[in-house]
This record gives structure tokens, C-alpha cells and sequence, in this order.
């Protein structure tokens, strides 16, 4: 089974998810962008020494490493949300504060090839719930953190959110 997920519409996802959907114009095959942001992480991963890994550009930003752990965090999050929603969950889903998440994330003492192994891990079951939902799932309405959300809209998210910190990679640490 093969879907297109239709760009999202204002409305379709909280103000504050724009510039990650707005990433993306909307003709944007985001499995696809999916699957290209994979290639790229786990080359950048595979390819950086302990050394670089654990290097951030400035005293409180966080390194490579937590960068990739963050982007793991946050799209189980979104993707348990999208399953949900899915699922027709009307529960509103709690939201999620990332500086709280960060502190413990242990990346520090995570070596390269545990993180690139549970990054490929997280993307392909991220891959395989979109690549198999059906249109009607797609349109589905839910609540997150008190807002709106489809699940179209949440698979733009997380793709719009792993774009701004590929962006930030590329201007500040590599």
C-alpha cells in the first residue's frame, strides 16, 4: 500500500508546528523527506568521530549527540500521538517540555553505533505506520498539549522539525 499524505491545512495542527510544516511546499512527498533526513542522519552519525559527536558550538547548547536523541524523543512522541489520533483517541495527549527531557538523556555515555542503531530503529517504525494508514486515519482530528492535530499534520512535524535541526547542524556544527 502506498499513500500520499496531503500537506496540511492552518488549522490541521497548532500555530506554534507552522514553521516545521511550512518547510515543506505542497507538492512534498513527506515519506520521502523521511526517508532522505534517514540517509542523511545516520551518514552524518556513521561518519563523526566520539570527538565531534559530543562537541556543541557554544557552552549550553547541546551536542550532536543530544541533538539525535532529541529528535528521537520528540518523534516517539508525535508518533504515539499520530497512533492515537489514529485510533480515534479523543483523550487530550499531554505535551512535553524537551529541556526537561534533555538532562537525561545519557548522551554522553551513548556510543555512536547504539545511537545510529536506535535512530534507524525509530525512523523505520515512524516509516512503516505512514507508509500503511489509510486516508481516512490521515484526516483524523485530535488533541495535544490543549490543540488541534491531524495525523497528516503530525507526520509533517516531525519531518518540518528534524529540517530545523539538520538546518542548525549544518550552519553551527559541521
Amino acid at each position: 500500500m502506498s499513500i500520499t499524505i496531503p500537506k496540511p491545512k492552518s488549522g490541521d495542527y497548532p500555530e506554534y508546528f507552522s514553521n516545521y510544516v511550512n518547510f515543506f511546499n505542497d507538492e512534498i512527498d513527506v515519506i520521502g523527506i523521511l526517508e532522505q533526513n534517514e540517509l542523511f542522519l545516520s551518514g552524518l552519525i556513521a561518519n563523526l568521530d566520539e570527538e565531534k559527536l559530543n562537541w556543541s558550538y557554544q557552552e549550553g547548547k547541546w551536542s550532536i549527540k543530544e541533538i539525535i536523541i532529541h529528535l528521537m524523543d520528540a518523534e516517539r512522541i508525535f508518533l504515539t500521538r499520530a497512533l492515537r489520533i489514529a485510533r480515534n483517541d479523543k483523550v487530550d495527549l499531554p505535551g512535553f517540555d524537551q529541556d526537561d527531557f534533555a538532562p537525561f538523556s545519557g548522551a554522553k555515555t551513548r556510543t555512536k553505533g547504539s545511537i545510529l542503531s536506535e535512530y534507524q530503529a525509530v525512523r523505520t517504525n515512524t516509516l512503516e505506520f505512514f507508509k500503511n494508514i489509510d486516508q481516512e486515519a490521515l484526516e483524523r482530528r485530535g488533541s495535544a498539549n490543549g490543540s488541534p492535530h491531524t495525523v497528516a499534520a503530525i507526520a509533517f512535524q516531525i519531518a518540518g522539525h528534524e529540517q530545523h535541526h539538520i538546518k542548525v547542524l549544518q550552519e553551527r556544527y559541521l
